[in-house]
């Protein structure tokens, strides 16, 4: 039996997943939790041996999280689900430990392969992911200075490209202003931008607008003005 462990803050989707999950005869749901401190703390008393996270949730995120546990459990093979293009976050997961990555625009069938792949010692790659890592090994990312932002720069970045206010991306992803403040100035350093409306025109140009995380429709950046009063 394939012990899963399951966590996404949202509660309709992680009982979907349960429920899709435990329809398999050699599956067995055995821990949910909606944040990266409650996992932590079950999968201590429950081992598992696929773990199935949501790339975004307050805290700590899934490409995060999947980073700290796996030093902590190398037998537990990690499968990221996002909503986001695999071109976006599919190469930042695999880095961090992940053994497979699934968009959740996929089939329900398509978990339950990917599940049962990664119990059996191997990776699960869509021809979506294959082909962003493709790129990777052909040079292509080095041409992008944005390669080189830390998961946590990354969603920033994608969030002031969205038009979100330093107070709005802080509540976000559970972190202080003054936090946001930091990695915004590292990812502008990083990228060589002077501002919020160049970030939006970086994230325009590299089609990475769409779809931020925690982001509603897009809206027009706001100035530096609004950021240093956020």
């Amino acid at each position: 039996m394939i012990r899963v462990a399951l966590c996404d803050d949202h509660d309709l989707m992680r009982r979907g997943l349960a429920l899709l999950l435990s329809q398999a005869e050699d599956i067995d749901v055995v821990a949910e939790a909606r944040n990266f401190g409650a996992l932590h703390q079950l999968l201590r008393s429950q081992p598992c041996d696929v773990l199935v996270i949501d790339i975004e949730m307050p805290g700590r995120d899934g490409i995060e999280s999947v980073a700290l546990l796996r030093s902590e459990m190398p037998r537990m093979a990690a499968l990221v689900l996002s909503s986001h293009p695999e071109s976006v976050y599919a190469v930042r997961a695999l880095r961090a430990g992940a053994a497979g990555y699934l968009n959740k625009s996929a089939a329900p069938e398509q978990l339950v392969e990917a599940v049962r792949r990664l119990a059996s010692g191997r990776k699960f790659i869509s021809p979506e992911v294959s082909e962003a890592l493709a790129s990777v090994i052909a040079g292509d990312s080095t041409e992008h200075p944005h390669e080189r932002l830390t998961t946590r720069e990354f969603q920033v970045f994608r969030l002031i490209a969205a038009g979100r206010q330093l107070s709005e991306i802080a509540r976000s992803l559970s972190l202080s202003p003054k936090t946001v403040s930091v990695h915004r100035a590292r990812l502008l350093e990083k990228l060589g931008l002077a501002n919020n409306v160049e970030v939006a025109q970086y994230a325009i140009r590299h089609r990475l607008a769409s779809s931020a995380p925690g982001a509603g429709p897009a809206s027009s950046p706001r100035d530096d003005r609004d950021d240093r009063h956020g």
